[in-house]
């Protein structure tokens, strides 16, 4: 049975500081919440259940490491800090709501999530108007940071409270579309996306550069992702003969297109971005799964010196399921979030002012964060992105993903 931990708030008015104590008990995500001193709430939003829960149970389930390594070793002295998950279910409307449950408790002071850009974008003025720092592992959309209009090149950040450690489809469409042009030699190329946020961004960036390299659009087209027969647009790709498919979306939809497209007589290869990049792809695609592509931001974190520990600590951790493409980014969102507490605390005699004050000085002091971290070097650019700018490109081959190209995109 899970019990929630009951608080006892006193304002210390003439130190103008927040004091909580804590009963010792666990929260709903098993963080310990230890027991005196100052406690610390880091909200968190995923889609812990639905077709994207594996990769929203690997952000919480890596964010309430960060919090247990955080406590363990006392990282901000005399703080102890909460992980409190919210269910999404990669839903925007719920999302919002889940942002405004979170405002509304005032011992939250920073937010991990979400993982859909749809949703975050749903997220981000609830968290404005409360001065609540917001830090995505995942979302990848360029328009959450720099304007609807960044592709002109006026870019324009709308919200000083979101941040994230991934970096945009600005690079990661344009670094696939250069491999296959560059490495595949591919000249022909089909586009779908699923008319969402992140799908239809992420490929519009690949067709840009992809033309941009000398190919040819062949065509284009757009699914309901919660469809499950994608057989008249397979036959269209079929009959378009393309080297191959681009599918800008998520995998509950990309593997079974991946899949018909094939079956529908055309044998090419399926590329996609960060939210193809899953085992579950493979599950649900199968052996039509074989030889189909998927970017990620960052590299593997199993070459990274930096995410061994992390690999280690996760394993010995006993967590559902594996840290899927963003734990490494969401430990790195969590740990921001903890090291711009431990900012303010230090700037502030070792407390936390009260909670407005507090939100807003955090937000303040991630932009100045920087650390070694989980998937190297994290900071943030005047735009609240990463300056991390690594991909890679991966391949399945033999049912798993595989490396196959890693670097910094320079364009």
């Amino acid at each position: 049975m899970r019990h929630r931990s009951l608080f006892m708030i006193t304002t210390a008015v003439t130190a103008g500081a927040l004091t909580l104590s804590a009963c010792g008990s666990r929260d709903d995500s098993g963080s310990d919440s230890g027991g005196g001193g100052t406690t610390v709430v880091i909200g968190l939003d995923a889609p812990l259940t639905g077709d994207l829960s594996a990769m929203g149970q690997g952000i919480k389930n890596s964010a309430d490491l960060a919090v247990k390594i955080a406590n363990k070793n006392k990282e901000v002295e005399g703080v102890t800090f909460k992980l409190e998950a919210l269910d999404d279910v990669a839903q925007a409307a719920t999302g919002q709501q889940n942002a405004t449950k979170l405002v509304g408790n005032n011992e939250v002071m920073g937010v991990v999530g979400p993982l859909n850009s749809d949703v975050g974008q749903s997220m981000q003025k609830v968290f404005a108007n409360a001065n609540l720092v917001q830090v995505s592992p995942a979302n990848t959309n360029p328009e959450l940071t720099q304007g609807k209009d960044w592709q002109s090149g006026k870019k324009a950040r709308g919200f000083k409270t979101y941040f994230r450690t991934s970096t945009t489809d600005a690079i990661q469409g344009p670094f696939a579309a250069r491999y296959m042009v560059n490495e595949k030699k591919f000249k022909k190329v089909y586009v779908i996306d699923d008319k969402k946020t992140y799908g239809a961004g992420l490929a519009a960036t690949f067709a840009a550069e992809f033309k941009k390299l000398g190919g040819e659009v062949v065509g284009t087209d757009h699914i309901n992702p919660d469809d499950k027969d994608f057989s008249a647009v397979a036959s269209k790709v079929a009959q378009a003969k393309p080297d191959v498919v681009y599918y800008g979306g998520e995998y509950p939809a990309g593997a079974p297109l991946a899949s018909q497209i094939k079956n529908a007589g055309a044998k090419v290869p399926t590329v996609g971005g960060d939210a193809l990049f899953s085992p579950e792809y493979v599950n649900l695609a199968k052996q039509n799964a074989e030889g189909d592509f998927a970017s990620s931001v960052g590299a593997p974190l199993e070459t990274l010196d930096t995410a061994k520990q992390f690999i280690a600590d996760y394993k010995a951790g006993g967590y559902k399921g594996g840290y899927e493409a963003y734990g490494g980014y969401s430990y790195d969102s969590t740990w921001a979030i903890i090291q711009a507490v431990k900012a303010v605390v230090e700037k502030n005699d070792g407390k936390l002012p009260e909670s407005s004050e507090a939100r807003k000085q955090i937000t303040e002091a991630m932009q100045n964060v920087s650390f070694e971290g989980v998937t190297g070097k994290v900071g943030f650019d005047e735009f609240g992105d990463t300056t991390n700018r690594q991909l890679s490109l991966y391949e399945v081959k033999s049912g798993k993903h595989v490396s196959v190209s890693t670097g910094e995109f320079d364009g």
